[in-house]
């Protein structure tokens, strides 16, 4: 039986803790693994590895960063199809699908190349006589990361390059329901020159989390995962002075106005609401049919729906693969019966099968007070509202606790901008339905869906893992020496 170590400082080992978790092969429920699970004992020797390695690497020059992390992207693009057979082996994803989300990831790894550029300062010459000031940014030291299932490669991805980037340590605790493939991207930054302590892994449950969140040698954490945890990470790690980015759930929304091209918004609602098999935080679980169009939109959302192949993701055929967990799958599938019972119209029943698989399920004349519509499914459970006018579509859409994504699927360039414009949601979509933005802008939503004031990626996260500093400077001549009071000022020497 294959087991999975932590890697700290270089190195594979062992969990002090004698706990370990069974890692499944989500096609067939097949135990194939063992992850390891750290105790407090285990994180101690990470973090302590990462406090060691700070102090070098926070010096290192510019060159050396972007030299390893150049060489680290060339390392990702060779072994892009290997990581994404670890994807597929333990998150049960299509292999097109995870090829996709390395490759997502490896745009984060090229953003962060640019990192000599993206940590330039300020200054500003004779402020006064003979005084300059300068701003600088610096690395706050070791930062964690905390990541979830449903990108096991893009997510960490998302966090650890631009944070070594810019000076720090870091230490990931990957989902340890698919730690493989987080662990396989650690050990290609050791192949690209990293040197050993400046990114760890150690794999576990909350026991490994509480830790992270509370070691006082932990300057900043960031998260991604459900709407409780982001916001219980977020509580923990402020209370315990650190500087925390935590990414929850969503419930994202698809507006279609009646002057759509209806047949590109059903090709779109299909994909982004059943790849991945909705675990994705950016699906679309809700499509709004606005004005007299619900009927044509369903009846082409069914005809795709029921014409999606679901098999094991190693199967070039298959365009969904299965759930992450028999625990899952068996939730996901009850909110069909639950939601017919509620009064929904069930036009496409998906039942749980063997292995975690579970078929794609399409609800019509969903409410908001439905369990369908206000519970994160996080499943292949698409549902559709009715609303009279757009106004009525964006009062739904702000009304949710969350604000991950949104998206409009119009050709009224008004109505695209007005939406644009008074849509409650952090990333959005006109005719796109899944608005992830590209590595240089940043990734992030509003109300339930993000707690802190940094995005991950792009600019948001080099402030996010860097302090400012201002440094003022004279270098007076003797003349100009002596004891002076007053507060100073611009205006004077």
């Amino acid at each position: 039986m294959k087991t999975v170590g932590h890697l700290i400082g270089g190195k594979i080992v062992d969990a002090r803790s004698g706990r370990t978790a069974p890692v499944t092969d989500p096609a067939t429920g097949e135990h194939t693994a063992d992850v390891l699970l750290a105790g407090g004992e285990d994180v101690d020797l990470a973090v302590a590895a990462a406090t060691e390695a700070a102090v070098e690497w926070s010096r290192s020059s510019l060159a050396t960063r972007t030299r390893v992390l150049f060489a680290y992207r060339e390392l990702l693009d060779r072994h892009r199809d290997e990581i994404a057979r670890l994807v597929t082996a333990e998150h049960g994803k299509v292999h097109a699908d995870a090829l996709g989300e390395v490759a997502r990831g490896i745009e984060v790894v090229e953003f962060a190349c640019g990192i000599p550029q993206l940590l330039k300062g300020g200054a500003s010459h004779e402020v006064s006589t003979d005084v300059d000031v300068r701003e600088i940014r610096q690395p706050l030291g070791v930062v964690a990361g905390i990541t979830p299932f449903n990108f096991p490669a893009m997510v960490p991805l998302w966090m650890f390059p631009i944070a070594i980037a810019c000076g720090n340590t870091f230490v990931l605790k990957p989902s340890e329901k698919d730690p493989s493939a987080a662990l396989r991207v650690a050990e290609l930054m050791a192949e690209a020159g990293l040197p050993p302590g400046v990114l760890n892994v150690v794999h576990g449950d909350k026991v490994a989390v509480d830790r992270l969140l509370e070691h006082p040698d932990v300057a900043g954490v960031s998260f991604v995962g459900s709407t409780p945890i982001a916001r219980y990470v977020y509580d923990t790690g402020t209370r315990n002075g650190k500087r925390v980015q935590a990414l929850g759930g969503a419930k994202n929304h698809m507006v279609v106005l009646p002057d759509a091209d209806l047949d590109l918004a059903a090709d779109s609602a299909v994909s982004a609401g059943y790849g991945s098999a909705g675990e994705r935080c950016m699906a679309v679980s809700v499509v709004v049919a606005v004005g007299g169009i619900g009927d044509e939109l369903v009846t082409k959302i069914a005809e795709r729906a029921r014409s999606l192949r679901v098999g094991p993701g190693e199967d070039p055929s298959s365009e969904m693969g299965p759930l992450i967990t028999a625990e899952h799958r068996d939730r996901v599938a009850a909110y069909v019966p639950q939601a017919r019972a509620q009064g929904a119209e069930v036009v496409v029943e998906g039942t749980a099968g063997d292995g975690h698989f579970v078929g794609v399920s399409l609800l019509d004349h969903v409410t908001p007070e439905m369990d369908a519509y206000r519970d994160e499914i996080f499943g292949p459970v698409l549902s559709v509202v009715r609303a009279d006018t757009f106004a009525d579509a964006m009062r739904l859409v702000n009304a949710s606790p969350w604000g991950n994504g949104a998206a409009v699927f119009t050709s009224d360039g008004a109505a695209a901008r007005l939406f644009e414009q008074e849509v409650q949601a952090g990333m959005v979509g006109i005719n796109v339905p899944i608005p992830v933005p590209v590595a240089y802008h940043s990734f992030g939503g509003w109300k339930a869906s993000l707690f802190g004031d940094s995005h991950v990626y792009g600019t948001d996260s080099v402030h996010f893992h860097t302090r400012g500093k201002v440094v003022t400077t004279r270098w007076p001549a003797p003349a100009v020496r002596g004891l002076d009071l007053a507060f100073p000022s611009s205006s004077g020497s």
